[in-house]
């Protein structure tokens, strides 16, 4: 099972490399201005799970610097469990201004609230 989730995962891996979404142009201000509220996000995941991979290329189609934070390495499992309440990717933690921390678990969810927040 093991080498047919790796076989599978380094597939997808390239299959995105190949097919790889074209980014948002936005104006320069505009395009600071996201870059600017995407310091609020994390976005908790595995490289090859297809789920995030989903994500992922939400965030680029977007033109969205997303950063990524690997949940396989200890210290940031922890975090994700300890904080977000479950060992689950992809999830994304969302800081607003006032320093609240939401976490949000689901693909689907988490692109259906990245294209409100920036398309």
């Amino acid at each position: 099972m093991k080498v047919i989730r790796l076989v599978l995962g380094q597939l997808i891996l390239l299959l995105n490399a190949i097919f790889s979404p074209r980014a948002m142009k936005r104006s320069e201000d505009a395009q600071q201005q996201v870059n600017d509220q995407a310091k609020q996000l994390q976005l908790y995941q595995f490289e090859s799970c297809p789920f995030c991979v989903k994500v992922r290329r939400s965030a680029k189609r977007l033109n969205l610097p997303l950063a990524t934070v690997d949940a396989k390495q200890p210290d940031n499992e922890q975090v994700l469990i300890e904080q977000g309440g479950k060992r689950k990717v992809p999830c994304l933690r969302i800081e607003d201004k006032s320093g609240q921390v939401k976490w949000m678990y689901e693909s689907n969810d988490i692109v259906a609230y990245l294209e409100q927040r920036f398309a």
